[in-house]
């Protein structure tokens, strides 16, 4: 996407950020949690639950990402400013989770969810090429939450964890991991809320549908 080419965008931008501010909907059918009544985070809604795990179909985003080098505890510091630079300078708030997935050898993309049910044709460019807009289609995907630092041994063991659960339930992994950062850094260890995602499919299905229209 070419910087500036969408001067229409900005124009949305000030309408996204004014709606962003406002808790995205929750209802017995669609389970967003939000800190503090403020936070508008990910939006899915919870189609099956085995023990710790949940599957669950997320609606469709726009993420910003971009890709950094590092180890996995360094990504998302380094991640941070350009990502926080975008959306400040397109008026649009914070949401939660931010999301890592390995890109590489110590290669990382890291994403901020944008607010707000849009299209990517509705948020202005980036500026700094190195961040890139991305559209994500509805998705089936298990999910495990967990408080503690965000640790590579962490992360490792839960993500062993939840690909063990879902060998159990006979699903079938249909995609790489992530991970998804709730909250800030200052927040105490034993408080925060972590998740560790991996997209899924029942064991014959040929495609990741969605179960739930």
């Amino acid at each position: 996407m070419g910087a500036g080419s969408r001067p229409a965008g900005h124009l949305a931008a000030a309408r996204i950020g004014k709606r962003a501010t406002r808790c995205c909907p929750r209802n017995p059918g669609n389970r967003a949690d939000v800190d503090a009544g403020v936070t508008e985070q990910q939006r899915y809604r919870v189609i099956d639950t085995r023990g710790d795990v949940e599957v669950r179909e997320y609606a469709p985003c726009v993420v910003a990402d971009i890709v950094v080098a590092g180890s996995v505890e360094q990504a998302g510091n380094t991640a941070f400013r350009p990502l926080v630079s975008y959306i400040s300078k397109a008026s649009l708030a914070m949401t939660a989770p931010v999301i890592q997935q390995a890109a590489g050898e110590e290669q990382w993309t890291v994403s901020f969810v944008l607010p707000g049910d849009h299209d990517v044709a509705d948020y202005p460019d980036p500026t700094d090429p190195r961040v890139t807009l991305r559209a994500v289609p509805v998705e089936r995907a298990a999910a495990l939450r967990w408080s503690g630092r965000w640790s590579a041994s962490n992360v490792a063991a839960r993500t062993r964890e939840l690909e063990r659960a879902i060998a159990d339930a006979g699903w079938v992994a249909s995609g790489p991991a992530r991970w998804a950062r709730f909250d800030p850094p200052w927040k105490p260890a034993f408080a925060r809320r972590n998740e560790i995602v991996i997209p899924v499919r029942a064991s014959g299905d040929t495609e990741n549908e969605p179960t739930v229209a």
